[in-house]
């Protein structure tokens, strides 16, 4: 497997998302969607086309400097499809980065790690350039 599955280029409220055929899902910039949109449909089909034929780890990384209710509700809709991965017998790692200083965003995380039972790797940021 090689290739991108699916580059979804950043808006003013929607994230940027690489989803490589290695199986790193990269989640990254501001989820502030007030609705469900484009992106996020084209994303929930390119992770229906990976789910195909899907690496043995899948990653996701989150790098989210902003995210609020519907785009948790959207982010747990993602979480919950690209899981199904083990139900095929692979792994699934989840690294979560956050700004230290950032509680409601470290929460929504820990609401999401307990609902799907998922290990979620947090991971504090303090260089705030990083979410740039």
């Amino acid at each position: 497997m090689s290739g991108i599955y699916c580059h979804i280029l950043p808006t003013d409220k929607t994230p940027e998302v690489i989803f490589d055929a290695e199986g790193t899902l990269t989640i990254k910039g501001r989820a502030m969607a007030l609705n469900r949109t484009a992106p996020s449909e084209k994303l929930l089909d390119c992770i229906e086309r990976y789910l195909k034929n899907p690496a043995n780890t899948t990653t996701i990384i989150i790098e989210l400097e902003y995210l609020n209710s519907f785009g948790t509700q959207i982010l747990v809709a993602v979480i919950r499809k690209v899981s199904q991965v083990l139900d095929q017998g692979k792994r699934l790692v989840i690294k979560w980065y956050y700004d230290e200083e950032d509680d409601d965003i470290l929460e929504r995380g820990h609401h999401i790690s307990e609902a799907f039972n998922l290990p979620i790797e947090f991971i504090p940021i303090t260089d705030h350039s990083f979410f740039n």
